[in-house]
C-alpha cells in the first residue's frame, strides 16, 4: 500500500543513483533513500567496484536510526552471500522496503523480496518503476541478453542531414549538445565509430567537456597508426559477435557515433536499442547534403519501423530526441 511520502522517498533514491551513473559499471548505478521513524531522510548510492552497494551506504548514513524505518531502493537488493544487502536490511531493523525494479536475472528475481517478507518486513514493489527502469535500462538489458545496450547517436539538421555536401559536420549542433554527448560518453563503457570517420575527422572520442571516465574505443575496420583514437579495438568481424565480446568484457552500454554507413549497419540489423538524435534548428535544403542513413530504407509506409519518444530535452538552441523502436 502506497503511503504519503513514498513517491518522494523513491525520487530521492533515483536522484542518488543518477549521481553515480558513470562510475559504478559493471555494477548497476543503484540509489537508495531511507526515512527514519523520526522523519529524517538519508541517501546512498552504489560505489565503484570494490566499494559498497547502495543499501549498505544508506544504512551507514543512517547510523543506528534505521529501526522502524522505510527504505527505498531503485533495484531489488542482492540476496546472496554471507553479507548481502538483504541481510543488512533485516539486521538494521528496517520495517518497510520499497523496491522500484526487480532483479533482471530470472534466477534471482524476487529472491530478496521473498526473504524480506519472510523476515516480517513489509515490501512494496513497483514504486517509481518507470523512472528506475529508464535509469537502469543499460544494466537490465545486459543482464537479460548478455550484450551491451546499444545507443545510436546522431546530430542532424532539421531536414535530417548530418554533414554538408563537402563532408563538413563540425558543428551542426551547439556547445550544450556537445557537452551532453560527452556526458553520454562518460556513461558508456565503450564507444564505436567506423574507420571512415577516423580517417576523415581523426576524433579523440574522449570526455574532455565533462568529469568522467573515457570509454573504451572501438573502430569498425582499421585505424591509421597515428590516429587519436588509439589505443582502440579494431574490429572486422560480424557485429553480433562484437556485441557478445563487449558484453563478456563488462560493457553495459555501447555508444555508436559512426557516420551514415555505420548507423545504417546497426539499424538494418536491428541492433539499436535507443536512438538519440540531436536536432539543430538549421536546414541545408536540397538533397546533396549527407543523410543520417544510406542504402535502401522502408519501401512503403506500412514498412516503417515505428516506436515512441522516450524523452525530449532542450539543449541550448537544439533538441535531444530519445527514441525506442517497437
Amino acid at each position: 500500500m502506497v503511503r504519503p511520502g513514498d513517491d518522494e522517498l523513491m525520487h530521492r533514491a533515483i536522484d542518488a543513483g543518477a549521481q553515480v551513473r558513470s562510475r559504478t559499471a559493471p555494477r548497476p548505478w543503484v540509489g537508495a533513500a531511507l526515512s527514519t521513524a523520526d522523519g529524517d531522510i538519508h541517501t546512498g548510492a552504489t560505489q565503484p567496484p570494490g566499494g559498497d552497494h547502495a543499501v549498505v551506504e544508506v544504512l551507514r548514513a543512517a547510523g543506528g536510526t534505521a529501526v522502524g524505518a522505510t527504505l527505498a531502493t531503485t533495484l531489488e537488493p542482492c540476496a546472496d552471500g554471507p553479507a548481502s544487502c538483504t541481510d543488512a536490511i533485516i539486521g538494521a531493523g528496517v520495517a518497510r522496503v520499497l523496491v522500484a525494479v526487480l532483479d533482471a536475472d530470472p534466477i534471482a528475481s524476487g529472491a530478496a523480496v521473498d526473504r524480506l517478507r519472510s523476515a516480517g518486513l513489509t515490501v512494496e514493489v513497483g514504486a517509481g518503476a518507470e523512472s528506475a527502469d529508464e535509469q537502469l535500462a543499460a544494466y537490465l538489458h545486459h543482464r537479460r541478453t548478455g550484450r551491451p545496450y546499444v545507443v545510436l547517436r546522431l546530430a542532424s539538421s532539421l531536414d535530417g542531414r548530418i554533414a554538408a555536401p563537402n563532408g563538413e559536420s563540425e558543428w551542426i549542433t551547439g556547445i550544450e549538445t556537445r557537452t551532453d554527448v560527452h556526458r553520454m560518453r562518460a556513461e558508456s563503457q565503450a564507444i564505436l565509430v567506423g574507420a571512415g570517420t577516423v580517417r576523415a575527422d581523426n576524433p579523440s572520442l574522449d570526455v574532455r567537456l565533462v568529469d568522467g571516465p573515457n570509454p573504451r574505443r572501438v573502430v569498425l575496420g582499421s585505424a591509421p597508426p597515428d590516429a587519436k583514437v588509439h589505443p582502440c579495438l579494431e574490429w572486422v568481424g560480424p557485429i553480433p559477435e562484437l556485441l557478445e565480446q563487449l558484453g563478456d568484457d563488462g560493457v553495459l552500454q555501447l555508444l555508436v557515433e559512426g557516420g551514415a554507413g555505420v548507423a545504417s549497419e546497426f539499424h538494418d540489423a536491428g541492433l539499436v536499442d535507443r536512438y538519440v538524435v540531436y536536432m539543430a534548428p538549421a536546414i541545408f535544403g536540397g538533397d546533396d547534403a549527407h543523410p543520417a542513413f544510406i542504402g535502401s530504407g522502408a519501401p512503403t509506409i506500412a514498412d516503417l519501423r515505428r516506436g515512441r519518444f522516450v524523452s525530449t530535452t532542450q539543449l541550448g538552441a537544439d533538441l535531444r530526441l530519445d527514441v525506442v523502436l517497437d
